[in-house]
């Protein structure tokens, strides 16, 4: 709705701390819920990779697209569906292979549970 993105537009400039219309990775870093998500660098990976660009900023649409992979599944909507499975996948295929190996694995498993993974 016009009141998400407004709210979305507003997350996005309180953290653009540059006023460059644009989020780094350190401004990406600085949500509090990434901050604190043992995969939170993953995700903000994906928000890279997502723009399709290869630059180290993002602007508000690429900013939107990454944030509605998490928004609650309308029943019915297999796109949408989709989408949250590749984003899923995408966070465990580290190398863009289309594969996951098993090192891929390993490295997702010890960003979340640390070093106790053998």
């Amino acid at each position: 709705t016009a009141n998400q993105i407004e709210r979305l537009y507003s997350r996005f400039t309180s953290l653009d701390r540059g006023d460059l219309g644009t989020l780094s990775r350190e401004d990406l870093l600085r949500i509090p819920e990434l901050a604190i998500n043992p995969l939170g660098e993953r995700i903000v990976d994906l928000f890279h990779m997502d723009s399709g660009n290869n630059c180290d900023r993002i602007n508000f649409l690429q900013f939107m697209r990454v944030l509605s992979k998490f928004r609650p599944i309308r029943p019915n909507k297999e796109n949408n569906r989709m989408e949250k499975v590749k984003f899923a996948f995408d966070m465990y295929d580290i190398d863009n292979d289309g594969l996951i190996s098993k090192d891929e694995l390993l490295v997702i498993l010890h960003m979340m549970v640390g070093a106790n993974i053998r």
